[in-house]
């Protein structure tokens, strides 16, 4: 089930890494001239969907009980509340003669993406705002 609380935590922890993404985006660029330079580049979502299917199928293991400390346990799952965003660098491709990999026309788009996105966020949560203010004058 998907509640307030939830939607809200998720919703402010896909701004956060947002924020990041243009952080990273614009050190890309900054370093663009330099030699041998790699880009990095941020990952959230695919360890997100990680910890929500563990949890999801978690629910449909067995339970055991473990009563000691030395007894084998089941894979306990991921809690989504614990996934970081990671920088990621990327060494293995080149795209300039001094080893430089920053493409700064894809680093700008990049950045436009990133603040669409931000407002598109902003808007969900003001959307989830509004739906409790709403519940709340009734």
């Amino acid at each position: 089930m998907n509640t307030f609380k939830r939607s809200v935590e998720l919703l402010h922890r896909a701004m956060d890494v947002n924020s990041l993404r243009y952080q990273v985006s614009a050190n890309n660029i900054a370093n663009s001239g330099v030699p041998n330079y790699k880009r990095q580049v941020v990952n959230f979502e695919s360890e997100l969907k990680r910890a929500f299917e563990s949890q999801q199928n978690a629910k449909n293991q067995i339970q055991l009980t473990q009563t000691d400390n030395r007894h084998m346990s089941l894979e306990q799952p991921y809690d989504w509340r614990n996934v970081e965003p990671r920088r990621v660098t990327d060494w293995t491709t080149t795209a300039n003669a001094n080893g430089n990999n920053v493409d700064p026309e894809y680093e700008a788009t990049n950045i436009l993406k990133i603040q669409m996105n931000y407002r598109l966020l902003s808007q969900l949560q003001n959307f989830e705002f509004s739906q409790l203010k709403l519940a709340m004058r009734k």
